[in-house]
This record gives structure tokens, sequence and C-alpha cells, in this order.
């Protein structure tokens, strides 16, 4: 039954992305840009400048393009058909080995970042929940409209100060690992693992240490958020018949909580899931402070040079893991709340 549900969702996301293809390769060609002046200058002459077009097809009506980029032209398939994503303009590399260096370096940092924010709200909301009024729900109160205040590149570069600069006990913002070191050997992309996987500690240790600063950013900003729908859902499923009647019946504190927290978790899944989508792409700030050299990073690059087939994959590709997550989140959902149908 389950193997059905993940089809069907599967084919629903296969239409979705088409469609993001199909936008995002028009609305980038209604901007008022010159790719080919941007790549060859403005001073190229004309016969330059008639190269470069050629060069990148772009001297080819729109629709001819697209059909080429969706691998229908006769004239060969350059996009989605080969898998390549279509050749960078400024590289010259296939677009979906590029993103392939760039993207684990985010997922890396917002997946740690959103499950410590997770672990730490669910322990801070049920505290809040039970005890209205508590220290517990005061910090989280607070926590939640001082944290979300401000833009989380400037807690990142206040961080850098604090920790860094004052206390001296963060590295410097200045890449992934210790300059010293070697990077291991790419195996996921993800630096941590790779390390793990070939032995390396001390990789491993200083790649958790440059992590340090990113994740608490993030997590300082999200968490707080996070904590307060697990409060509100905490207390609203406290208050609701059959937690009345599981305490009638004489049931453990213990035991009421756990149903309590399970009918909690539903919508504060949900908002660890948005979040995740969100931060693929708005954790360029944070990447930029610390030079992680993510998506967003690559993202922008991308759209200061111009460079159409790299735009196109990487909206792709941040929809696509979108879409795993939402998912993975229906999946949850179904194992947290039995009335849910697959």
């Amino acid at each position: 039954m389950i193997g059905r549900f993940v089809l069907r969702r599967l084919g629903i996301a296969v239409l979705q992305l088409l469609g993001v293809a199909l936008a995002v390769f028009f609305l980038i060609r209604l901007l008022p840009a010159d790719p080919v002046a941007r790549l060859v200058g403005l001073n190229a002459s004309e016969e330059a400048y008639a190269q470069a077009e050629r060069t990148l097809g772009l001297d080819r009506p729109v629709v001819d393009q697209l059909l080429s980029f969706l691998g229908l032209s006769d004239k060969g398939a350059d996009g989605l058909a080969d898998g390549s994503l279509g050749l960078s303009w400024v590289t010259g590399d296939p677009v979906f080995l590029e993103i392939g260096r760039f993207l684990p370096v985010t997922l890396e940092l917002v997946t740690l970042a959103l499950l410590i924010s997770f672990l730490i709200a669910i322990p801070l909301g049920m505290a809040s929940a039970t005890r209205p009024g508590g220290i517990a729900d005061r910090i989280a109160f607070v926590w939640g409209l001082f944290a979300g205040a401000q833009p989380d590149y400037w807690w990142g570069l206040l961080f850098v100060f604090l920790f860094f600069f004052i206390l001296g006990i963060a590295p410097p913002p200045l890449g992934r690992i210790d300059p010293l070191l070697i990077e291991p050997s790419v195996i996921t992309g993800f630096l941590t693992v790779d390390s793990l996987l070939q032995g390396r500690l001390d990789t491993f240790v200083s790649a958790l240490h440059h992590l340090m600063l990113p994740i608490l950013t993030q997590v300082f900003v999200v968490s707080g958020a996070i904590t307060k729908m697990v409060r509100q859902n905490m207390i609203r499923a406290l208050q609701s018949d059959y937690i009345l009647y599981a305490r009638c019946c004489g049931l453990s504190k213990r035991h009421v909580g756990r149903y309590a927290l399970r009918a909690a978790l539903t919508p504060a899944v949900t908002l660890v899931g948005i979040f995740y989508g969100v931060l693929l792409s708005a954790a360029v700030t944070v990447e930029l402070v610390f030079s992680l050299g993510g998506i967003g990073e690559y993202a922008i690059r991308s759209i200061l040079s111009f460079d159409y087939p790299a735009i196109q994959g990487v909206v792709l590709i941040v929809a696509l893991v979108s879409l795993l997550i939402y998912l993975l989140l229906d999946i949850i959902h179904a194992y947290l709340d039995p009335r849910v149908k697959y």
C-alpha cells in the first residue's frame, strides 16, 4: 500500500519538476539581460558576438532551445534528457557535476542544523506546555522573539566576533576544514561522512569544528519557531478529549505525555520540512559569512554571470530535493497519525 503511495507521489513529482523546468526556462529568458555580451565583453566585434551566440545556441528560436533542453530535438540533447542539465557557459563542465560538488555542503549544514533544532525544541516545547509561565516557557518565548527578529547573517557575524575574535574557541570563517589539512577523497560529498569512511579522524574533527558556528547560527534562528510550534500543539493536545480520557483511566504522566507529544509532533515535523526547503536556498548568507562554498554561493555566481544552464540546474535540483523531503514528511505523518491514509 505504501508502495503505491510512493509511486503516485513520485509520478506527481515528475510532473511538478517538468512544470518547474518550463517555468524557469522561459522566465530567465524574459529577463532584460544579454548573456552573450556578458561573456564576450561590450567591446567585442559583431563577428565575435555572432560566434558566441551560435556557440551558446542562443541564435536558434526559443522553442528549438526548449526542445533541445528537453531532449526532443533532432539536433541533440543538452539538458534533461542526458542527465547533465546542460553545460555551464562559464566553465564548460556539466551542470549536474558542478551541483554535485556544491549541494552536499548545503545539505550537510541544513540537515545537522535542523536535526539539532528539533532535538532542542522537543524537550523545551514540552516543558513550556506542561508548565505555562515557568522558566522554560519564558525562555522559549523570549528566544523565539529575539532570535527571529534579526537576519541569520547578522547573528553569524556576531558569533564570529564573540567566539572567534573574543573567546578564541571557534575557528576562523575560512572554509570547511583547517587549511593545512587535505580533504578526503569524495565518496558521498559530505565531508564529515567521507572523513569517517576513510578513517580521517583529524579531518572529521576539523570539519565539525568549522561547522560549529554555521550550525549554531541556523539553530539559534530557526529553533525558536519550532519550539513555539511544539509548545502550542502540546497545549492543544493536553486539552483534547482523548488525553482527558487517558488521565481519567489512571494512566501515568509519562504515558499521557507520550500520547500528547505524538499529536504535537506532526505540525512540528511539517515546519521542519518547510524550513528545510527554505534553507536550501536561504542558507547562502550563512555560507558567504563562513566561506563554505555551498549551493547558494554557486547559484549567486551563476546568476551574476548569466549562466542559464547553471541557473536552471540549481532550481531543478533544489525543487527535486524539496519534493523528496515533502514525500518523506507524508510518510512520517502517516506513522505519527493513524488517521492519515495512503
